[in-house]
C-alpha cells in the first residue's frame, strides 16, 4: 500500500494549528530530510518550541506520537523524489529552452503522479461511470483543459458539456440534480467565479469533483478534490506544466471509465472504424 502523503497533512491542516505548531510545521516543510534523523528534542530545539508542542503537531496531523510520524515522513520521502526547479533565461538557446521546457514538464508530471490518491480515482471514476450528464467548468487555460476533457468523455458514451463563462455555468449548476456531476478545473484554486458555480450545483444536489491545488477554497468546497500540485512560475511567461498535469487527470480518469463500462470497447473500436474513411491511406 502507499503511504499517505504526510507533507500534504501538513499543508492542509497548517491553518488550523497554533502559531508554536506552525513553526513545527514551516521547520519541517523546509528540511524534511534532516528531522527524519531527529529525536524529539532536537526538533524542538530548531523550530524554537517546546516538546509538547511537537507532540500536538504530531497529533494534529493524524499521528500518534514524533516517532509515527517519523515513520510516516521517512515513507513519503522514500517514496517522493525531490525534483529540481527549471528556470528560463533571456540567453536560453533554443536547445536550451527546449530541452528545459520538456524537463519542466516530465518534472511536474512526475510530481504529480507520486502524490496522486488512488482512492480519490476510484471514487471519482464510479461518480463519473454513473452519472446522467458531466459538466466540465473551467476558466482561461483551464477552460482550454475542459474542452478536451468533454472531448474523450463524449467518446465515452457520456453526456458531458463544457463552460467557460460565469454566466453560463450559473446557469448549467442552477438545472443540476443528484445524478449530475461537476467537473471544476483550476489551477490556482482560488478562482471566485468558479466557487460561486460550485456553490450553486452543491445547492442543487450535484457533487462536485475539483482538480486543483491541495489546500486551496475550491478544493476545499468540492465533494471530492484530486489535488493537483504544480508550482509554476509567477514571473515572465513560461509554459504551464500543470495544463498538462491536469489533462494526464482527466486521462487517468477517462481510462478509468473505459474500463469500467461494459461494450464500450467495442463502441471505441466502432469510431475508429469509422473515422478511417476521413483520412488519407499511408503508406504501404
Amino acid at each position: 500500500m502507499k503511504p499517505r502523503n504526510i507533507i500534504r497533512a501538513i499543508e492542509t491542516s497548517r491553518e488550523a494549528m497554533r502559531r508554536s505548531e506552525r513553526k513545527v510545521a514551516d521547520y519541517i516543510l523546509a528540511n524534511r530530510r534532516e528531522v527524519i534523523h531527529m529525536r524529539i528534542v532536537d526538533l524542538a530545539q530548531e523550530a524554537h518550541v517546546s516538546e509538547p508542542t511537537v507532540v500536538r503537531f504530531c497529533r494534529a496531523v493524524g499521528c500518534d506520537g514524533f516517532q509515527n510520524f517519523k515513520v510516516a515522513l521517512a515513507q513519503h520521502v522514500a517514496h517522493s523524489p525531490e525534483y529540481e526547479a527549471v528556470s528560463y533565461g533571456d540567453e536560453d538557446s533554443a536547445r536550451q529552452y527546449t530541452f528545459k521546457v520538456f524537463d519542466a514538464t516530465m518534472e511536474a508530471l512526475k510530481r504529480v503522479r507520486d502524490s496522486i490518491e488512488v482512492d480519490a480515482i476510484e471514487k471519482a471514476v464510479e461518480l463519473l461511470s454513473n452519472a446522467r450528464r458531466v459538466e466540465f467548468y473551467g476558466f482561461g487555460a483551464s477552460a482550454a483543459v475542459a474542452h478536451d476533457a468533454q472531448h474523450n468523455f463524449f467518446r465515452l458514451q457520456i453526456s458531458a458539456s463544457v463552460y467557460a463563462d460565469p454566466h453560463v455555468q450559473a446557469m448549467s449548476a442552477m438545472s443540476l440534480h443528484a445524478d449530475d456531476v461537476v467537473v471544476a478545473i483550476s489551477q490556482s484554486g482560488r478562482t471566485r467565479a468558479l466557487l460561486d458555480a460550485i456553490k450553486l450545483a452543491k445547492n442543487n444536489g450535484a457533487p462536485v469533483i475539483a482538480l486543483a491545488p491541495s489546500g486551496s477554497p475550491i478544493a476545499e468546497l468540492s465533494d471530492l478534490p484530486i489535488y493537483v500540485d504544480v508550482d509554476n512560475d509567477k514571473g515572465a511567461y513560461t509554459p504551464l506544466p500543470s495544463r498538462l498535469a491536469h489533462m494526464t487527470v482527466l486521462d487517468i480518469l477517462a481510462v478509468g471509465i473505459s474500463a469500467s463500462k461494459a461494450g464500450l470497447r467495442e463502441h471505441l473500436e466502432s469510431i475508429e472504424q469509422g473515422l478511417q474513411s476521413l483520412r488519407l491511406e499511408g503508406p504501404e
